[in-house]
């Protein structure tokens, strides 16, 4: 099995959240494949960069693994991926009230993050608005 690395941010403004598009034109939170030698939290904040956003670490959101098949070698691959909550400072087009990214979304595993991420950001700013 072919083992890749990516690093990914789950992107909040307010209530809304940063999707991108991926292969096949399917809409999913924004991740970069980590070169040796690179740091996962760096690749995730290039990849922003270079989208045009500034963003912010929040916290770590978790880690979610993808299984599947080439055609038509049929060589398995698994691409695990790291994820941050990030808080942008302004936001794009690319940015979507979260039940509105729910929809656009096909893989539960990005929808749970999302949802468990929120709750998380949502703390982290109520503690910072505290202050």
């Amino acid at each position: 099995m072919i083992v890749r690395n990516y690093a990914g941010g789950v992107v909040f403004s307010g209530d809304r959240v940063l999707l991108s598009k991926g292969e096949g034109g399917k809409w999913m939170l924004p991740r970069s494949k980590i070169s040796k030698g690179q740091l996962s939290n760096e690749v995730v904040k290039k990849k922003m960069e270079e989208s045009g956003i500034l963003a912010e670490f929040v916290s770590t959101a978790g880690y979610t693994n993808y299984e599947y098949s080439s055609n038509p070698r049929q060589k398995p691959f698994c691409d695990k991926i790291t994820w941050y909550i990030m808080k942008a400072q302004k936001q794009n087009d690319n940015f979507y009230k979260i039940d509105e990214a729910m929809k656009l979304i096909e893989e539960n595993q990005e929808k749970s993050l999302i949802n468990l991420s929120f709750k998380k950001y949502i703390g982290e700013e109520s503690i910072f608005n505290s202050l």
